[in-house]
């Protein structure tokens, strides 16, 4: 039987929280130098994209989506956490008092208001935010930017999946969640995907994709709010329309998706959005992005990797 003791804690009512990981998620709970140092980068990092997107003629967001530790502390049932020491509230706090305070998007605070109500706004078995807490970001994003949702967003068909959700397969035995899924997309239309989405679509593979992936849509509707937006971002936004990409591509003229917490500015210079918007997992926060990704190159480097391993 595998110990995933050090990775996956169990909590009340069959609800599961990373905490380890290649991110070491408990340790960056904790009131640590190089938690703050690394913090203080971070802070630096999105003062310095905010200047330099104004620049360009662009407005820049940024939101870290919390990790359940951060928003579910009431159903850890023994595992010793401070929640006031999650990395994205410390950030907050620290935004608060910068020149870049209107690009930070506060996820916590409107999470935690709603964690008692129905249905949850995490997955039990998974580290993602549920359909439902995926929404209620989008209310709180949507706002930042100026922007309203579309009127009929919330009648949207649904279908419901059973299956074995990431955290579900790390313990013993693997345990099932249904999640879910509300089917978004209807005016917004993908015209554009990298040979790398491409490439794993085409074999059937699209699951194991993630950095690297890069998808437009164009959404003709004339209820879309006309502007472009730019969004990097990672599993919580996806290439596929099922998370904030999805709902956002139904929001926005057009809609750019890049699977990267580092950003490529030849890429915003060339599109030149109106909108940039950085997502985030709070996990990641325990890496500072350099800002040297390369959309194009990176996208054809997988693709090649991903035929070298026979995928």
């Amino acid at each position: 039987m595998r110990d995933t003791s050090d990775m996956v804690h169990r909590g009340r009512d069959g609800w599961l929280f990373l905490t380890g990981g290649t991110n070491r998620v408990l340790r960056q709970y904790r009131a640590s130098l190089p938690v703050a140092w690394r913090l203080w980068r971070w802070r630096r990092l999105i003062e310095a994209r905010t200047a330099r997107a104004a620049a360009l003629g662009a407005r820049a967001f940024h939101v870290a989506v919390p990790e359940k530790l951060s928003i579910y502390d009431d159903r850890l049932d023994g595992l010793p956490l401070d929640p006031a020491l999650s990395p994205a509230r410390r950030l907050g706090a620290r935004l608060a008092r910068s020149p870049a305070a209107r690009a930070w998007i506060d996820l916590v605070g409107p999470l935690r208001a709603a964690r008692d109500v129905e249905p949850p706004l995490y997955l039990r078995t998974d580290t993602h935010w549920s359909q439902d807490g995926c929404r209620l970001a989008y209310g709180e994003i949507m706002r930042a930017l100026g922007a309203a949702p579309p009127p009929d967003l919330a009648g949207r068909p649904f279908h419901d999946h059973d299956g074995v959700l990431d955290l579900g397969a790390k313990v013993e035995p693997p345990l099932r969640e249904t999640m879910r899924i509300y089917e978004v997309q209807r005016d917004a239309v993908r015209v554009f995907a990298n040979p790398l989405v491409a490439g794993h679509e085409a074999r059937g593979t699209a699951a194991d994709l993630h950095v690297g992936a890069h998808v437009v849509f164009r959404n003709e509707s004339p209820t879309a709010d006309p502007r472009t937006l730019m969004l990097f971002g990672d599993s919580c936004s996806h290439f596929h329309p099922i998370f904030l990409t999805g709902l956002l591509a139904e929001s926005f003229r057009e809609l750019h998706f890049v699977w990267s917490a580092s950003l490529d500015w030849s890429y915003v210079e060339r599109v030149r959005p109106h909108l940039l918007l950085v997502e985030v997992a709070e996990r990641f926060l325990a890496r500072v992005p350099a800002d040297r990704f390369d959309v194009e190159e990176a996208g054809a480097r997988g693709l090649d990797s991903a035929a070298e391993a026979g995928i």
